[in-house]
Formats: structure tokens, C-alpha cells, sequence
């Protein structure tokens, strides 16, 4: 029986009343709990902790700390008006978004903008369904020795530099290159591949093609192991065909990796690439060749206008967070997860 004075409050439907007194005892009670918790767990997992600190350490150096250059996009900013790199951040005349008019007036970030968009629609078209049909078509091969010997060929290109992927379209496709050889010597003009602006953005979507169709398979291939074979089985009892399976079964299952894809490819869709470009940009000229990676890095490093590099970057990543966000949005209404969903 609680004291005379005792306050009490009321608990949940199927708790008691709690006097107020114990309160304060039962939060230090449960806060303790919590903590030696969280010490056996600390306990249990250091070695794995301990494994993730380089990957920690990298994303800290590499992607967050940079982040606090994005101040550069409202300076006027030289390098040379301190001692040190903080002190040019502090002596730099803040002129807040006179980069981004600068930017904005200037043709040549139009024109990059307007090739990063075409090459990001044309391989959303041509280059993003390429990995499902491949996983489909390998997923279909019955032998398991003949399927792991066409996946290694297939994905292998994924480790090649960009240097050697345009070198190997080069020797196969250039003005001398194994292709142009062939044609000459059977009495034809060989065509103009490797320098032609109008066919630069089948050009680069083919090498995107061929160097990563194949690892990009990889987590479809995952997404078809995963789907129960007793589904197959009983619609083919059922009388279903090949394509019918396929319509009902196989595409359903991999749906959710598709908009989840999807997603994360719009949240990176202004980023087509900078090292296959600025290695081919020279070959087919800026007008088809600049792309906004490649002009934050003429305007901000080349010209030293870093203020308006700064801006095109910071430009370029809320772009991208808008769509990342409209996206996810569109998936939630399609039934479908997406990359997070609100708890």
C-alpha cells in the first residue's frame, strides 16, 4: 500500500498505477540497463567496430570534409589571401550568390547541362535495361560451369581503367584502328567513329555498355536466386509458358531492385563521368563532349574561377538530392519501398 500522500499515476490499460515517487528510481534503473547493454554489446562486436574504421576514416576524409568547401560557392574565394587554407576561407570577400548569376549566365554551363541530360536520358533508355536482360539470359543458362564462365567474361571489363577502355575502342574503331582497316581495304571509306560529335553519345553509352553491363548484372542475378523455384513449378503445372512465368513471376520479383536502382541512378544523374569524357573531349570538340563534370573542372581548376566551380558542384548535388527525393516519393505511391521510408 503506497504512502498517504503518495501521488500516483496512471500506467497503460493493463498496468497498475505507478506513484510518482518511483518514477525517477525506475528511469535510473532502465538508463543503467541501457548502458550495460550497450557496454556488452561494445564487448561482443569491438573486432568488427575495428574493421570499420579505415571504411569510416575514408568517408570522413573524402566525402564529409569536403563538404565544407561548398562555402566557396559564396566567395569570391583566392587561395593566396592567407597563410593557410583556413585563413583564405576567412580573408575571402563573401559575395553570396553572385557565383551561381555567373554560373548561371554563362553558355557554356548550359551547354554542359544540356549534354549531361541528353547522355543521362539516352542511357536510361539504352544502357539501364541492359544488365536485367543480361542477368534474365544468364539466369536461363542451365549449365552452372558454362553460367560462371560467361559472368567472369562479362563483368571482367568492370576492373579496366577508362584509359584502357578508350584505347581498346580506339585501336577497334579509330581512323587506324582494326575496323577502318578492314573497310579500306575492301575499296570503302571507312566510317567516322571515334571523332564524329554526332556519334559521341552512342560512343560513350557503348563503352559504358561494355565495361559495365556485366557487374551491373550481379545484383540482379542476387535478386533471381532469391525468388522460390516452387513458383515456377506450379505455374508451369498450371500451364503457363516461358513468357508468362516471366511476366508474373520473375519481373514481380525483381521490381523492388529496379525502382531501387532507379532511384539511386536519378540521385546520380548528373553525374555521367569525368575521365571518359575529358580523354575524348579533345577528339570530338567541347560542343558534344562537355558534360558538368568536366566544366566544374576547366571553370574551377583550369581558369581558377573556383567560387563558380563551387557553385556548378553545389548546383549539380541538389539537383540530384531533388530527384533522389521525387523518386522515392513516386516509388512510396507505387507500393514499393524505395531507399528509406518513414517509420
Amino acid at each position: 500500500m503506497s504512502a498517504p500522500n503518495a501521488v500516483e499515476v496512471a500506467g497503460p490499460d493493463d498496468a497498475p498505477a505507478q506513484p510518482l515517487a518511483e518514477i525517477p528510481a525506475t528511469r535510473h534503473r532502465r538508463h543503467r540497463r541501457n548502458r550495460r547493454n550497450l557496454r556488452d554489446r561494445l564487448r561482443r562486436d569491438w573486432p568488427l567496430l575495428l574493421m570499420v574504421v579505415p571504411a569510416f576514416l575514408l568517408v570522413l576524409v573524402f566525402h564529409y570534409v569536403p563538404t565544407l568547401g561548398n562555402v566557396v560557392a559564396f566567395q569570391d574565394y583566392n587561395p593566396f589571401a592567407g597563410d593557410s587554407p583556413l585563413e583564405a576561407f576567412l580573408y575571402s570577400e563573401w559575395i553570396g550568390f553572385g557565383n551561381f548569376e555567373a554560373l548561371f549566365k554563362d553558355p557554356s554551363f548550359w551547354d554542359s547541362l544540356r549534354n549531361t541530360l541528353a547522355i543521362l536520358v539516352f542511357q536510361l533508355v539504352f544502357y539501364f535495361p541492359l544488365p536485367i536482360v543480361l542477368a534474365l539470359l544468364l539466369h536461363s543458362v542451365l549449365s552452372p560451369r558454362l553460367r560462371s564462365f560467361i559472368q567472369s567474361v562479362v563483368y571482367l571489363p568492370h576492373f579496366f581503367s577508362w584509359v584502357l577502355v578508350v584505347s581498346f575502342f580506339q585501336l577497334m574503331l579509330g581512323g587506324a584502328g582494326l575496323l577502318a582497316q578492314v573497310v579500306r581495304d575492301a575499296g570503302y571509306t571507312p566510317p567516322d567513329i571515334m571523332t564524329n560529335p554526332d556519334a559521341f553519345i552512342v560512343l560513350v553509352t557503348s563503352q559504358a555498355v561494355w565495361k559495365d553491363a556485366g557487374w551491373g548484372m550481379i545484383i540482379f542475378l542476387a535478386a533471381l536466386a532469391a525468388i522460390d523455384p516452387t513458383l515456377y513449378e506450379a505455374a508451369a503445372a498450371d500451364g503457363a509458358g516461358r513468357w508468362r512465368r516471366l511476366w508474373h513471376i520473375t519481373l514481380p520479383g525483381l521490381r523492388s531492385v529496379i525502382i531501387l536502382l532507379l532511384i539511386l541512378r536519378l540521385g546520380d544523374a548528373l553525374n555521367v563521368g569525368f575521365e571518359q569524357f575529358i580523354l575524348q573531349r579533345d577528339a570530338v570538340g567541347r560542343q558534344a563532349a562537355e558534360v558538368l563534370d568536366t566544366y566544374v573542372y576547366y571553370r574551377g581548376v583550369v581558369v581558377q574561377q573556383y567560387g563558380i566551380g563551387a557553385a556548378a558542384g553545389l548546383f549539380k548535388a541538389a539537383v540530384g538530392l531533388v530527384l533522389i527525393l521525387a523518386a522515392n516519393k513516386i516509388a512510396h505511391r507505387f507500393g514499393e519501398q524505395g531507399i528509406y521510408q518513414k517509420s
